[in-house]
């Protein structure tokens, strides 16, 4: 078990067996989900763009572009 405290700001260090763990790295997004009396910690996949259109390859063409460059 591993314990941490909470400063004058609520603010805490994340353990480094937690962070090695959940793969963290600066710059990385915490998910913290609320169980009940328990919260869960998930780090965020990055794994996809941040171009929510990015998953519509159809739409990815030359003519596509100039069709829809004016919207």
């Amino acid at each position: 078990m591993i314990t941490v405290k909470l400063t004058s700001k609520a603010q805490t260090t994340i353990p480094q067996p937690v962070r090695a763990a959940l793969r963290l790295k600066e710059g990385d997004e915490i998910l913290y989900a609320i169980d009940g009396d328990r919260v869960v910690l998930t780090r965020v996949a990055r794994d996809q763009p941040d171009d929510p259109f990015a998953t519509f390859g159809e739409w990815n063409s030359e003519a596509d572009r100039r069709a829809y460059a004016g919207l």
